[in-house]
């Protein structure tokens, strides 16, 4: 199967709610209020927020920390992190995008600055956005040197050439698979687990296709190009090898159909991982 999906599907048009200037603002008081309880975190916090430039030279440092090895070190890959960023304004916004999002959606989340140095599913997404630039810049070697070793570092596996949105939340992340071929876009949320992958037997474009504000509960499995509509929801541990209608529920191994409301509800922002007992829907 063969779905259409525009070049720049995942581009985000909506303003921000921050900018990344107010929310560096925001980090460095938030880093002072917790130094003056936490006088252990002094160094680190000093390190990664206080004493860096800006928001972008904050998200540089902390990414090369974590995914410098011995073939490449932190200052090296702060380098070129730095000249990804500057190529493409739009990394900052979308990392601001996330960033509100954890907010927003995690009640364990109740500042910005907490998801920005501790939330792997942050971490492998914000390295995912400066691959993706790499790859776009014809510098592939060394965005699949830094997918592989974002996998190892955060156990996320994320294709640089994905097209993925703003605002999405990956929750513990922790097994997420998303492959060359799939589009995530904007508002979209998924726990640990989630797979976006092919059947093994396509070539070209063989991923999943997964439309605004759809949540991705843990443990799905979406295999194939196909496509899930717009809000809708998939349950933990399915299997889906088909279309998924906008605004609809499947659940299952292979997933079914249980749900298909108006056109109201939002999941992926309600994190909502409810649905009726009894089926409404049936295909």
């Amino acid at each position: 199967m063969s779905l259409s999906v525009p070049e720049q599907t995942g581009q985000n048009t909506r303003v921000p709610s921050t900018t990344a200037e107010a929310l560096w603002h925001e980090f460095q008081d938030t880093a002072r209020e917790i130094i003056g309880r936490e006088k252990e975190l002094e160094k680190f916090l000093s390190d990664s927020i206080l004493e860096r430039e800006n928001f972008a030279d904050a998200l540089g440092y902390l990414l090369a920390g974590k995914l410098a090895d011995n073939t490449l070190d932190a200052e090296t890959l702060r380098a070129d992190f730095a000249i990804a960023i500057e190529g493409d304004d739009g990394i900052l916004d979308d990392c601001v995008g996330d960033l509100d999002a954890f907010l927003d959606r995690d009640p364990a989340c109740s500042e910005r600055l907490t998801p920005f140095l501790y939330y792997k599913g942050f971490h492998a997404l914000q390295a995912y956005r400066i691959t993706r630039q790499l790859w776009l810049s014809q510098r592939r070697t060394l965005a699949f040197h830094l997918q592989s070793r974002s996998s190892e570092r955060f156990g996320v596996d994320i294709h640089p050439g994905a097209r993925i949105g703003r605002g999405i939340m990956i929750d513990h992340a922790t097994g997420v698979v998303i492959g060359e071929t799939a589009v995530v876009e904007d508002n979209v949320s998924m726990l640990h687990g989630v797979t976006l992958g092919g059947t093994g037997k396509e070539c070209g474009d063989r991923h999943p296709k997964v439309r605004r504000g759809v949540l991705l509960s843990a443990g799905a499995t979406v295999l194939g190009n196909i496509e899930i509509g717009e809000c809708a929801r998939i349950g933990a541990g399915s299997i889906v090898l088909r279309n998924i209608p906008p605004y609809c529920t499947a659940v299952g191994v292979p997933a079914r159909l249980i749900h298909c409301p108006d056109a109201s509800e939002e999941p992926a922002l309600e994190m909502d991982h409810m649905f009726p007992q009894e089926p409404d829907y049936s295909i």
